[in-house]
């Protein structure tokens, strides 16, 4: 198994095609058929090949800040873990975690943050849920336009800390889109 890192306006025709697969493989029914991305598109991403040099694990991250109770904080957001159904339990999305936080490692980053539907992965890989009322921009990914914005709790809100800030439970603005 081996792990690369590649920014998004690197990204080949055939790399493409390759990560579209596997993000509709991994979200049928739910992911664009047509672009590798679901609202916008990440900064980078890390990506897993197998031993056939096959393309088998997937991660893309949002760099910005946010506003959390008033106070700016750094967060590498995490877009579409992904597996394929054939490399699954191997882990390989636990590699994928422990690859962002070396990459975290001196940077200016206060928080890894996600939106999990299933915490389990995360929870093992250091990962805590958090209740924060939070505000975003509400994008129609179909036609690709802003819609407004959402204020809502969520439960589905994951962070881990790499920085020196500690979390607060209190608004979060997300200064931009929904992960």
């Amino acid at each position: 198994m081996r792990i690369e890192k590649v920014y998004e306006y690197d990204i080949s025709h055939e790399l493409q095609s390759e990560i579209q697969d596997l993000l509709i493989a991994s979200f049928p029914d739910v992911y664009p058929e047509h672009r590798i991305y679901f609202k916008q598109l990440p900064h980078l991403r890390f990506l897993v090949y197998n031993q056939e040099d096959r393309l088998v694990g997937h991660v893309g991250l949002d760099y910005r800040v946010m506003n959390l109770n008033k106070k700016p904080i750094r967060v590498l957001g995490v877009i579409d873990l992904c597996v394929s159904q054939s490399a699954r339990s191997q882990g390989i999305g636990s590699s994928l975690l422990a690859e962002l936080d070396q990459f975290c490692a001196g940077r200016n980053i206060d928080f890894i943050l996600l939106f999990a539907d299933n915490m389990t992965l995360y929870l093992k890989n250091g990962y805590k849920p958090v209740k924060n009322k939070c505000k975003w921009l509400k994008i129609d990914d179909g036609f690709q336009t802003s819609i407004g914005l959402g204020h809502e709790a969520m439960d589905e809100l994951m962070i881990k800390k790499v920085g020196k800030i500690d979390w607060e439970e209190a608004d979060l603005d997300l200064l931009g889109y929904l992960y």
